[in-house]
Order: C-alpha cells, then structure tokens, then sequence
C-alpha cells in the first residue's frame, strides 16, 4: 500500500492569499568552479535561489525542486553565463503549476588571488575579494551582474597638507637665519625631522558593480579587479619587505585622495562597462565614522546586497 504524504502548500487552505515578487531560500552551501584566463578554482558559495509566485490561489511554491536543481549542477562544470541561463529557465519551469515566470540566482564568494609584492622579486601572497555574481530572468530577459570589494590605502590631502605646513614652519625655523645651507645639513635635519607630522591614512573600501555582456566568454573577475586596482594606485598588500613597505609609502604620498577623488578615478576606469555602480567607503583613522561616497546604480534588495555587511544604498 502506498502512503500518500501530506502537502500542505497545495492541500491547507489560508486566507489573504496574494501575489509574491520572490519567493525561495537563502545561503545555500555550494562548491562551484571559477574559470578565468590564467585562473581555475574550486570555491566554496552562498547561493540564493528564487522564484516569482504571480498567482494568487497559489499558498507556497515547490522550494525542494529549486534546491535540486541547483544540487545537480556538478561542481568541477565552470560557471558561465550560459550555465547560469539554462539553470534559471530550469527553475522557471520547474514551477510551471505555480504560474512561475521570473527566477534569480545569487552567489556570494570570496576569489582568492596571489599578490606579488611591489619590489621584493619572488614575493608573494594571497589576498581575498568578495564576490556577488547576480543573474535573473524577468520579463523574458536575461541579466547578469558582478559586484566585487576591493581594498585599497588612502591617504587624505588635508592632512597631508597640514603636515607638510608643520614640516615647512620647523624647517623655517631652524634654518630661516641662515643665508647659507649645505646639502647635508638639510638632509641631516630632514632625516630627523621630517615626520614631524605625518598625513593619516585608512583602509579604505571600493564596492564595485558592473553588468555583464551576454557576449562575455567569462564574467571578467580578474579584469574588472586589476582595471580597479591601477586606477586607484595604492592596492592594499600582501607579503612585504621594508623595501615594499617604502615603495607603498611612495605609492600613498603620490596618490593622496579624498572619497570623492577614489570614487571618480574608479568611474573613470569602469567608463567602457555597462551600469556601473560604485560605493566607495574610507574607514576615517581621525573619526569614528567613515567617508562614504557612491555612483549609483548598485544592488539594492537585501538577498543579494551581502557584500559590505549586507547594507546597500
């Protein structure tokens, strides 16, 4: 005899039934493979998987489908853009009894990168950059969009120029009477006084969100990382010598920048991308709240908003 087991979300009836925009589960545990030119590997996900609910005499949708369907993706197949399509259309169609027409997909994971150190040859190490990979199918389109944290130093002009001021009124002072100065003296003074005053700095944060081409042989990761990182000159560092440490003091002094100045070298950078949107944040040394500045658009529903505590302008 087989038993017939319950199913509440077609047989219980409710009241104040409505339609749902989107309806699913959240951080769902996933290995999935990254590929990139000159980069492969195996990386541990948080995926989000939703689906529309647009009738309303409908109680629930059928979440244990969603989840094997995404279970049954192996995890050494690369993500793709194409990969990404078919598995939205399977969840589209998996809810065909539930008037079903849109799905999303979210994966939040961090792309480990080995670094090489500014000066020191053979030095190197790794750095992390979390990812949110978005993709939907609404309306009978396809969209697909990245967005990565990127660290970086910014040294704040402001203070920099105050501090040289105090460097300039010492150096005046001790030298101001002296019709004659010798090379070495003023090197001799410099080397002993010359941070008198010094500029602060903070890490600072750069979230960064682009559109993917549909054309795009891969979702542009790396590039879209390194385009960041050159434009802003001062990525934060890894494995480090002294004589990496004084080549990233060099970098910071020739790239002083206020929130605003990070925020327009990046728009400046991402100027050939699709819908980009940046949030810059400079977690203030000399405050105890931050500099913020954003180019809107950026994710802004929670479920996939994770990156930056989950809090999206």
């Amino acid at each position: 005899m087989t038993v017939v087991l319950p199913d509440p979300a077609l047989n219980d009836s409710t009241y104040g039934l409505t339609p749902l925009s989107w309806v699913g589960m959240e951080g769902i545990d996933l290995p999935i493979t990254v590929v990139e030119p000159g980069y492969t590997r195996q990386l541990h996900a948080r995926v989000d998987v939703q689906v529309d609910l647009p009738l309303a005499h409908v109680k629930g949708i059928h979440m244990s489908r969603l989840y094997r369907l995404l279970n049954d993706v192996p995890p050494e197949q690369a993500l793709s853009l194409l990969g990404l399509r078919r598995l939205l259309h399977s969840m589209v169609d998996s809810q065909e009894d539930c008037g079903t027409r849109s799905a999303r997909l979210g994966f939040s994971f961090d792309l480990l990168l080995r670094r090489p150190a500014l000066v020191t040859q053979d030095l190197a190490g790794w750095k992390s950059y979390p990812v949110v990979l978005e993709a939907r199918f609404v309306d009978g389109s396809f969209v697909c969009q990245v967005q990565v944290q990127i660290g970086y130093s910014s040294t704040c002009p402001c203070s920099a120029a105050l501090a040289r001021q105090l460097i300039e009124q010492g150096f005046t002072q001790t030298f101001g009477k002296q019709p004659d100065l010798r090379a070495e003296e003023v090197a001799a003074w410099l080397h002993k006084h010359a941070s008198l005053a010094t500029a602060h700095s903070q890490r600072s944060q750069a979230l960064v969100q682009v559109q993917v081409s549909e054309d795009s042989e891969n979702f542009g990761f790396l590039a879209l990382i390194d385009r960041v990182e050159k434009a802003l000159a001062t990525p934060l560092q890894t494995a480090v010598k002294r004589a990496d440490e004084q080549a990233f003091a060099a970098l910071n002094g020739q790239n002083l920048m206020f929130v605003e100045d990070a925020a327009r070298r990046i728009e400046a950078a991402l100027v050939d991308y699709q819908n980009a949107g940046i949030q810059v944040r400079h977690l203030e040394s000399l405050h105890p709240h931050d500099a913020v500045a954003f180019k809107t658009p950026l994710m802004s529903e929670t479920p996939f908003a994770r990156l930056n505590g989950g809090v999206a302008p």
